[in-house]
This record gives structure tokens, sequence and C-alpha cells, in this order.
């Protein structure tokens, strides 16, 4: 009996929680070969540096705006062989959740849906630029949350223990 009132508040909370992707976009995609032309006669050993960062933005009551940025650097013998900026964004329902509930899902969620498509808009441009594909890995958005709640955490322990000095 205490199984069935226990899976029923289960279900209960379950249908109050609502998550929907309601639109994915490309909002902004930047790619320059600054040495031009040069870049071609030097030997291909490219060092690649990547930079990710998410921005949030509540649009309307339960609906959100997510942009995941992807900057890539590509460095040949220490000079830019190409950079590629892109901001994949999308819009997304979301009921029910607050809280540290609402920024997991922000922040890992969202994310992990949208990596895909800007990973795919990196090869692409990158194919067209005329340079090597560039398949990213897969990133776990889950661990780099709880690696920033971590850090933020230290840093707030840190500041008391700063203040009560």
């Amino acid at each position: 009996m205490a199984e069935e009132q226990n899976g029923a508040a289960v279900n209960g909370d379950a249908q109050q929680v609502q998550f929907a992707m309601q639109r994915i976009y490309l909002k902004d995609l930047s790619f320059e070969t600054p040495m031009g032309a040069e870049i071609f006669k030097k030997q291909w050993k490219p060092q690649v540096n990547q930079e990710l960062n998410t921005k949030t933005a509540k649009i309307d009551e339960d609906l959100y705006e997510v942009a995941l940025t992807l900057t890539i650097t590509v460095k040949v013998e220490d000079e830019t062989a190409f950079l590629v900026e892109v901001q994949q964004a999308g819009l997304f329902g979301i009921k029910g959740l607050e809280g540290q509930q609402l920024a997991q899902a922000l922040n890992t969620a969202c994310p992990t849906i949208l990596f895909p498509y800007a990973r795919e808009v990196v090869d692409n441009v990158v194919t067209k630029g005329s340079f090597p594909a560039l398949m990213l890995p897969p990133i776990n958005f889950d661990a780099l949350f709880a690696a920033a709640l971590q850090q933020a955490q230290q840093q707030a322990e840190e500041g008391e223990v700063k203040s009560d000095a």
C-alpha cells in the first residue's frame, strides 16, 4: 500500500514537470582564415583549442532560450589557421522545475540537445573552408555542471572563511 502511494506521488510529480524542445536554430556563425591561402603552404599539424559557453534567457513564462557557443581555434606552427564560432540556440518549454532543478535542466539537458547541431555546423563550415573535417568529441554537460557547482561552493566557503577572519 505504501508503495502504491509513493508511486502515485512520483507519477503526480512527473505529470507536473514538462520539458519540451520548441525550436532549434543557428543564432550566429563566424568563420575566419586570417592567413588566407598562405595556410595551405604549411604542413598540416593542427593544434585545436575549444572553448564552450552557455547562456540562458527567460523569454516568456515557462519558455527559455538556451544558446550554446562553441569557439574553435586551430593553429599551425603557432599561427591561426582558422577560427570558427558557432552559437547554436534553442527554445525550450520547461514547466514544474524550480531552483536547482531548473538550473540543471537549462545547463545540462538543453546544451546536450544543442551540441550535436553545433558540432555538425562546425564540421560543415570547416570542410567548406577547404580544411580537413573536424569532428568534436562528445561533451558531458552533467559533469561540467557538477564541477561548476563544486567550484562555486568552494569559492563561497573561502569567502566565508575570509569574512570570519
